[in-house]
C-alpha cells in the first residue's frame, strides 16, 4: 500500500512538472522569442522619409529588345537619408515590373518587387521603393527580362 502511494505521488509530481515546463516554454515563445524575431530594426527617420527622391523613367518602347534604352537612367546612385526613395514612372504604352534580381527583401519595406506590392506598373503609372540599407540592387522587368537596371545606395556624407 505504501509503495502504491509513493508511485502515485511521483506520478502526480511528474505531471505537474511537465505542465509547468510546457507553460513556461509556451510563454517564452509567445512573449519573448516571437516578438524578438519579428521586430523590425530601428532606422533613422530621414532614411524612412528622405528629403528627395530618385526618378527613373521606363522608356517608351522598352518592351522591344532592339530598343537601346529601357530605363532612364539605367544605373542610378542614391544616398541614404537624401534620395534613397526611388520612383519609377512607366512612360511606355506597355505594362512593366521592377523586380529584384536576387530576391532582395528590405528589412523595413519588404520585397523589392512591384509584383509583390502593386502588380504590373500600368502606362503612366508609378512604383516607389525606399531602400533602407546601402548596397547594389540589380533589377529587371519580369515580362521583358532584357530590361535591366541598377540602383546603388550609398551612405550620405552630408
Amino acid at each position: 500500500m505504501e509503495k502504491v502511494k509513493k508511485q502515485s505521488q511521483i506520478g502526480g509530481i511528474s505531471i505537474i512538472s511537465f505542465v509547468v515546463i510546457v507553460t513556461i516554454s509556451l510563454s517564452y515563445y509567445q512573449f519573448v522569442y516571437t516578438p524578438a524575431i519579428n521586430a523590425k530594426p530601428e532606422v533613422a527617420e530621414e532614411i524612412l522619409n528622405p528629403s528627395g527622391t530618385t526618378a527613373i523613367s521606363i522608356v517608351e518602347g522598352s518592351s522591344l529588345p532592339a530598343n537601346p534604352n529601357f530605363f532612364s537612367p539605367n544605373e542610378v546612385r542614391a544616398s541614404l537619408g537624401v534620395s534613397n526613395k526611388v520612383v519609377w514612372t512607366n512612360d511606355d504604352v506597355t505594362a512593366h515590373t521592377v523586380t529584384t534580381d536576387n530576391n532582395y527583401e528590405d528589412p523595413i519595406n519588404g520585397r523589392f518587387d512591384s509584383l509583390a506590392t502593386i502588380g504590373l506598373i500600368p502606362p503612366q503609372g508609378t512604383f516607389e521603393f525606399t531602400f533602407t540599407q546601402r548596397g547594389e540592387y540589380m533589377y529587371h522587368c519580369e515580362p521583358h527580362p532584357w530590361m535591366t537596371g541598377k540602383v546603388d545606395v550609398e551612405p550620405s556624407f552630408g
